[in-house]
């Protein structure tokens, strides 16, 4: 829906896969093997998957100001419980935070998450205010202010319905 670039760094994931349903459509990405095979997902990884965007898109919706879209397991509770491993380089001595063991996609996401911490760019990744929307986008506002994925689509639609509404 957005026609915003894609977050920065390992973020583009987070935003990727709060991105793959379309909730006025109904459509949903991880349907699709192909959807699936983009996050290294079974069959059976769905219900966590889809359990884990939604509570990502919760926590998005409130680094935008606003309430969760409806009752979801707190992420860090989800994020608690993937495997991370702390990787040194004997070279320089440089330690990267990995997704340990192949990395299921719980684990991709809080690394995702910490880097996004490090960077300072978490808290810009939020999603849409539009109800029939809540698609993330990364805010690059010099203000951080930013409400809507597109202001041509859903920033558009909700400018319209206050005009009429007066």
């Amino acid at each position: 829906m957005s026609d915003r670039s894609p977050a920065p760094g390992a973020l583009e994931l987070v935003q990727a896969l709060v991105n793959t349903v379309d909730l006025e459509s109904g459509a949903d990405a991880l349907d699709t093997a192909e959807g699936r095979a983009r996050f290294g997902l079974a069959e059976a990884d769905l219900a966590g998957a889809r359990e884990l965007r939604e509570s990502l898109r919760a926590v998005l919706l409130a680094h935008a100001g606003h309430p969760p879209h409806r009752a979801v397991t707190p992420l860090g509770e989800l994020l608690a419980a993937a495997p991370l491993v702390v990787a040194v380089d004997t070279a320089d001595g440089s330690a990267t935070l990995t997704a340990a063991s192949g990395g299921p996609l719980a684990s991709r996401v809080a690394v995702a998450v910490a880097q996004g911490l490090v960077d300072g760019t978490w808290m810009r990744l939020k999603a849409c205010e539009a109800a029939d929307c809540h698609w993330a986008y990364y805010d690059r506002s010099p203000a951080g202010r930013g409400r809507w994925c597109s202001m041509q689509v859903c920033g558009a639609r909700a400018k319209m319905r206050r005009y009429r509404a007066k």
